[in-house]
């Protein structure tokens, strides 16, 4: 009787749509859409039985056999690897996005990043996959929810499918799917997406000292008008200045420090604050809900501020910017109106100076430079009417 010939990489790879058996009982099948799964054949109590034990090429071939190998020798102790193959049913998608969501809350910098996370697959995938288990959902229903979205909304359209993926990379992890129905299988399916990068909107320079007195001027809550001043003057990130806390402020030094996970590249950053920054610290001191937060919601006492409720301010009164895009106008007067270094600004901003080996031999944050351009662009953005010192007036 004639030996089985063994299977290889390449074969498996390659091979045709039929039954390929690598012997001992293990064979691959091959689908005429071209899946790939490899299926194990054992006896027990005289019976035959067939057990998949994966799909190609998330098992690969030497996976497959020592898979195996494994029930092989389960069989052979009189065991049943059937029953010990079998698996808790799979979650429908809502519930394993759930868990997803939950599972990488810490990773999030705010609230607002988790609440967006399931909000996209509350409102672009459950309505089609929410109630189906994960086991049961094909690429075509993947691609009925993204293909509508695609051309018309691409910057939503990819997070969402991104989201999905991951959602089904969690279901592939814990064994109730073999194929990604959201991955590279249905590329081919969809249009290229060209890469457009979404500038936030900003103001020149220029405009910067006029729109701090509009804010001021405004009726804005008393939070809201001294957390955007304080952005304007220090360059920081929204989110950085809303969740900031007086145990990270210290005044004498002159100095704001943001801890490693408040910042977007995961690191350590100290502010220095200039004279009018200072001026706002001490005008916010009359906030205080005892929660710690410097700017709490005058809504939610112990929240911070939302990023949508600066925001608001900002249109309501005329300014035609994000919060955001402070740092950029900051950046622009850096680069036209002073000579500084360009690390000098891009470690004012927080950015990742060089490559990572040129990262590792700078072993100074240039901070005496940077207190001096912080002082400089607190001075030109707070000439005029708002280079008196920030009063509540509630």
């Amino acid at each position: 009787m004639a030996r089985t010939k063994r299977l290889t990489a390449k074969t498996v790879e390659h091979a045709p749509p039929g039954k390929h058996s690598d012997g001992a009982g293990l064979t691959l099948v091959v689908k005429p859409t071209g899946r790939r799964s490899w299926v194990m054949r054992v006896t027990v109590d005289g019976k035959r039985r067939d057990i998949g034990i994966g799909g190609y090429p998330t098992v690969s071939l030497a996976d497959a056999r020592q898979k195996a190998a494994e029930l092989r020798a389960e069989a052979v102790d009189g065991g049943d690897p059937a029953q010990a193959k079998r698996a808790p049913a799979a979650p429908t998608f809502a519930e394993a996005a759930r868990r997803v969501h939950e599972m990488n809350r810490p990773r999030w910098r705010n609230d607002r990043a988790a609440r967006q996370w399931l909000a996209s697959l509350e409102t672009y995938a459950f309505p089609t996959l929410g109630e189906l288990p994960l086991n049961r959902i094909e690429r075509s229903d993947v691609l009925a929810i993204l293909l509508p979205i695609w051309p018309a909304k691409p910057e939503t359209a990819r997070r969402v499918r991104q989201r999905i993926r991951k959602v089904f990379e969690y279901g592939t992890a814990h064994g109730w799917i073999d194929l990604n129905p959201a991955g590279e299988v249905i590329n081919g399916a969809l249009p290229t997406m060209p890469k457009v990068k979404n500038h936030q909107r900003a103001l020149h320079y220029s405009e910067v000292p006029a729109a701090l007195d509009k804010v001021a001027a405004s009726d804005a809550s008393d939070a809201s008008k001294l957390a955007l001043a304080f952005i304007v003057l220090t360059a920081a990130r929204s989110g950085e200045v809303r969740n900031a806390t007086w145990d990270k402020i210290d005044i004498d030094a002159a100095e704001w420090r943001i801890p490693a996970e408040r910042m977007k590249a995961g690191t350590d950053h100290v502010v220095p604050l200039s004279r009018q920054a200072l001026d706002v610290l001490e005008s916010a001191r009359a906030l205080d809900d005892g929660s710690g937060l410097i700017f709490p919601s005058p809504l939610r006492p112990g929240h911070p501020l939302s990023w949508e409720a600066l925001l608001k301010v900002l249109s309501t009164n005329g300014v035609d910017s994000t919060a955001h895009g402070f740092r950029s106008s900051f950046r622009t007067w850096t680069l036209e109106c002073t000579s500084t270094p360009w690390a000098v600004a891009e470690a004012a901003l927080a950015h990742t100076l060089g490559t990572r080996t040129e990262t590792a031999y700078i072993r100074s944050d240039l901070r005496a430079q940077r207190a001096k351009l912080m002082q400089s662009w607190a001075d030109f953005a707070s000439a005029g009417h708002h280079a008196r010192r920030l009063e509540l007036v509630g």
